[in-house]
């Protein structure tokens, strides 16, 4: 019987071993090798999505979540159980440990390190016609007249947010026909049961690649969930930048044929927009703000109501932790990253929105 054991405690060790080593490996690889996280992301990642996503898809709930909740409880009782034995306790906790950072680094961490969709999307452009320039002021008046619009067809169509998760998947799809990177499987996003936990770190989704799930906080204002849904479904891609992942969210929901994710798209990136207009020209955000219609500034309204009950100490915490966690992953801008959709939204009204402007 102590044979048995001793022999399952080096299986495991050999196990927990070649776990370090494989994560670690490819994390250096990413970083190390000129072409491997842009060969990794275009071949082997998307079976991962179609093996791991689609397995975990077939589940209503986010598996994640309560893979959360039991790996606490097994920790714990670990810790109860072993604590006189403290080789096997390391033991089970290393393993544990080496399971997701493998995990990590063959679903999410090599991604990072990938050609940016922004590289495709500029390629794209750049074969159709030469840049052109706009300004800031030009987007934020062009924003604010569809936004107003897209208010209005929400209305009418009764604020319809029912099959939201499955408008997602339809948006994202259809962008892919414009844009081939973005072709591939898409599981159905999923809310958190407990969504609290999202809100007091200030977030509205996240992707598990643990389990390759886009998860959305269900408790925030509705009109962020659609932007939400394609961003988090965008880290299915392998585009795991921040900027790019809001640009591609922002991309998808205004050309999805659903009111309300052509609503959510369009507000978002007149925040975006509005805040980065805010520090050039505070009095032109002002006029801008003004001829919002009243919905609009109802929901701007109520959704800096929600985020603001969960302002304190965790927030900061957790910012400060993405921040870090950003720029170890190759974004030197850290949490600022996310501001940077702005330049990818000039280009965009530049050269294929700007003579939709209404003055």
């Amino acid at each position: 019987m102590e044979n048995k054991k001793k022999c399952g405690w080096k299986i495991q060790l050999l196990i927990t071993v070649f776990l370090l080593a494989a994560g670690v490996g490819l994390l250096w690889a990413s970083r190390k090798i000129g072409g491997f996280a842009e060969w990794y992301s275009c071949t082997v990642y998307p079976v991962l999505v179609n093996v791991i996503g689609r397995f975990w898809g077939i589940v209503p709930f986010s598996v994640v979540e309560f893979m959360l909740y039991g790996l606490i409880v097994l920790l714990l009782f670990w810790l109860i159980r072993d604590f006189r034995r403290p080789l096997v306790l390391i033991l089970n906790y290393t393993t544990t440990l080496a399971l997701i950072l493998f995990l990590y680094a063959a679903c999410c961490g090599v991604n990072y390190y990938r050609v940016p969709f922004s590289s495709y999307y500029i390629a794209q452009i750049a074969k159709e016609q030469a840049l052109p320039s706009t300004n800031l002021k030009e987007l934020c008046l062009w924003l604010t007249a569809e936004v107003n619009r897209a208010r209005g067809e929400l209305d009418r169509a009764e604020g319809n947010y029912e099959n939201i998760q499955q408008k997602g998947a339809a948006a994202m799809k259809r962008l892919a026909e414009q844009y081939p990177s973005l072709d591939g499987y898409y599981p159905k996003p999923k809310p958190l049961a407990i969504s609290w936990i999202l809100s007091v770190q200030q977030c509205s989704g996240v992707y598990s690649p643990f389990t390759i799930e886009a998860n959305y906080n269900r408790d925030m204002t509705t009109y962020n969930i659609p932007h939400t849904i394609c961003h988090e479904l965008s880290h299915l891609r392998g585009f795991m930048r921040e900027d790019e992942a809001n640009f591609i969210g922002y991309l998808a929901c205004l050309g999805s044929e659903d009111a309300d994710y052509r609503y959510s798209g369009y507000l978002l990136g007149w925040i975006y927009a509005g805040n980065a207009l805010a520090k050039v020209d505070y009095e032109a955000y002002n006029q801008l703000y003004s001829l919002l219609a009243d919905p609009i500034i109802a929901d701007i309204e109520e959704n800096s109501e929600f985020w603001d009950q969960y302002e304190g100490e965790v927030a900061e915490v957790q910012e400060r932790v993405n921040d870090a966690y950003l720029k170890a992953n190759g974004q030197v801008h850290g949490v600022l990253s996310y501001g940077r959709v702005v330049d990818l939204m000039l280009i965009d009204f530049a050269c294929h929105r700007k003579t939709k402007m209404v003055e």
